[in-house]
């Protein structure tokens, strides 16, 4: 039944869509296959994300219609998820940890080294756009730390040696 009740819906919307159609598209097939759409949130957001960069206001507005959602609810949501980026990021995003073990092995240290690398403090980008440093809560790397996570990818058991290692490569790779 929803699939018949969402089917103009979903036409009107590819028709008045700000996103590329063929992931405006690709969404649409995804959020017709599952019972509940709001439970694809998340996942939508994440989408529009990774075609714009980060989630535009536009994106939000998206997300919300495509889940039939108010653009505050998705608001909401992304203001909530640390990997979701409501502002301009830069190439690589690279995420602390400042859990309570990584404090205790070192946060600080590799916090501010990463700030005086880069000339930015947590939450800015490099005027470049190669870099942004932000602080996250866990990555799960508590065994390795002091840990941090670039564009998904882990990096554990953390020194200024390592970390110059790490940002030469990404450099080299840009």
């Amino acid at each position: 039944m929803r699939k018949a009740e969402s089917g103009s819906r979903f036409r009107r919307l590819f028709i008045d869509s700000m996103i590329p159609q063929e992931l405006r598209q690709s969404l649409i097939e995804h959020i017709e296959h599952v019972e509940h759409p709001r439970e694809l949130a998340v996942d939508v957001m994440f989408a529009i994300q990774d075609h714009y960069g980060y989630l535009t206001d536009e994106g939000v507005q998206e997300t919300a219609e495509l889940l039939d959602m108010s653009a505050l609810e998705v608001e909401q949501l992304a203001t909530f998820y640390t990997f979701i980026y409501r502002e301009p990021v830069g190439k690589y995003v690279i995420h602390v940890c400042d859990s309570v073990v990584c404090w205790m092995d070192g946060y600080e240290s590799v916090r501010d080294y990463l700030s005086q690398k880069f000339d930015i403090q947590p939450g800015e980008t490099t005027p470049d756009g190669m870099f942004t440093l932000l602080a996250v809560c866990c990555i799960g790397y508590c065994d390795r730390s002091p840990a941090m996570l670039i564009n998904k990818k882990t990096y554990g058991n953390l020194t200024t040696e390592k970390i110059d290692e790490i940002v030469k490569k990404l450099i080299a790779e840009a």
